[in-house]
C-alpha cells in the first residue's frame, strides 16, 4: 500500500463509486422495449438455434458450481501486474496488497482489451445476420464472464472460489436490470460484503434462479441485436453493439469490485488504528 492511500483518500474514492451507483438510473425507454424483438424472435427462430443457446446457458450455469471451461487463468492478469510493478514474485494472494491506482490501471486495460475482441467478434458474426446471431450471444456471455473474473483478480479476489463466481453472476444481473432491479442488487451486494453470516447466506440463496438471470442477460440484447441481423449492415451494428455491451459490463464489474476492495482497505486501516490505540493506552 502506498503512502497516498490514507483513510481520507479511500473514503474519497468510495464516494466516486457511490456517485456512480446513484447515476445508475436503469433502462431508457428504448431499452425497456428492447425485449419485444426477442418475443418475436422466439417464434421464428429455428429449434436448432434455441437448442444451441440453451446449451450455452446450461454451461454458464455450471460456472457457478465449478467454473468449468469458463474459469479464466490468472496468468494474463499476473503478467499485467508484473509489467506495471516490475515485481517478479506476484501471486493471487499478493494482488490485494497492490495500491488502488494500480488495480484500476490493470482492470481498465483488461476492459479495453476485451472491447477490441468483442468488436471483432460482433463484426464477424454481423456478416451473416440472423444465421450467426446464435454464435454471438453465447460468445458475449462467455467473454463477459472471463472479463469479470479478470477484473476480480485485478482487485485481489479469487474467482476460483464459488463465492466470487456468485458475485460475478450478480454483476451480470446488475447490467441487465432496470432501475428497481439495480437498486435491489446493490443492496444484495452490500449484504454480500456484510460480516453478518445470515445476510451473506440470503444473498447466496437468491442465485438459485440463475437461469432466469442468464436469460434476462440474453434478452438485454433486445432490438439492438435485431439490427445486427441485417446481413452486411450487421457488421457495423454488431461491432458497436458488442463494444457497448463490454463497456457496460466492464464498468459495472470495475465499480462493484472496486467498492469491495476500498471497503476492505478501510477496514484494515481501522483495525490497525484500533490496535495502536490499545497499545498506547
Amino acid at each position: 500500500m502506498t503512502q497516498h492511500e490514507t483513510k481520507q483518500y479511500l473514503l474519497q474514492e468510495l464516494e466516486v463509486v457511490a456517485k456512480w451507483e446513484k447515476d445508475q438510473k436503469g433502462l431508457w425507454f428504448w431499452e425497456k422495449i428492447g425485449r419485444v424483438p426477442f418475443m418475436i424472435l422466439d417464434r421464428i427462430t429455428p429449434k436448432m438455434v434455441h437448442k444451441k443457446v440453451g446449451q450455452a446457458l446450461d454451461e454458464i450455469g455450471s460456472f457457478i458450481q465449478k467454473g468449468g471451461s469458463y474459469l479464466t487463468s490468472e496468468k494474463e492478469v499476473l503478467k499485467r501486474v508484473h509489467k506495471l510493478t516490475d515485481n517478479d514474485h506476484v501471486s493471487i494472494d499478493s494482488l490485494k496488497e497492490l495500491p488502488l491506482t494500480v488495480m484500476d490501471d490493470i482492470s481498465e486495460a483488461i476492459v479495453q482489451s476485451r472491447k477490441k475482441v468483442a468488436m471483432t467478434q460482433g463484426a464477424t458474426t454481423g456478416i451473416g445476420g440472423f444465421l450467426t446471431l446464435s454464435i454471438d450471444i453465447p460468445f458475449i456471455l462467455g467473454i463477459s464472464l472471463k472479463t469479470l473474473q479478470e477484473i476480480a483478480l485485478s482487485y485481489g479476489f479469487d474467482p476460483s472460489e464459488q463465492r466470487e463466481r456468485i458475485f460475478i453472476i450478480k454483476c451480470l444481473q446488475f447490467v441487465s436490470s432496470d432501475i428497481v432491479g439495480k437498486q435491489a442488487i446493490l443492496q444484495e451486494l452490500t449484504d454480500f460484503n456484510s460480516l453478518n453470516p445470515e445476510k451473506r447466506d440470503q444473498t447466496l440463496s437468491q442465485l438459485q434462479g440463475w437461469r432466469e438471470v442468464m436469460v434476462s442477460f440474453r434478452d438485454n440484447f433486445g432490438w439492438k441485436k435485431l439490427f445486427q441481423m441485417i446481413p452486411i449492415a450487421g457488421i457495423l451494428f454488431g461491432s458497436l453493439i458488442n463494444k457497448s455491451m463490454m463497456h457496460d459490463i466492464g464498468e459495472a464489474g470495475r465499480m462493484l469490485y472496486r467498492k469491495r476492495r476500498i471497503l476492505e482497505k478501510i477496514g484494515e486501516k481501522q483495525n490497525v488504528d484500533h490496535k495502536h490505540s490499545i497499545e498506547s493506552s
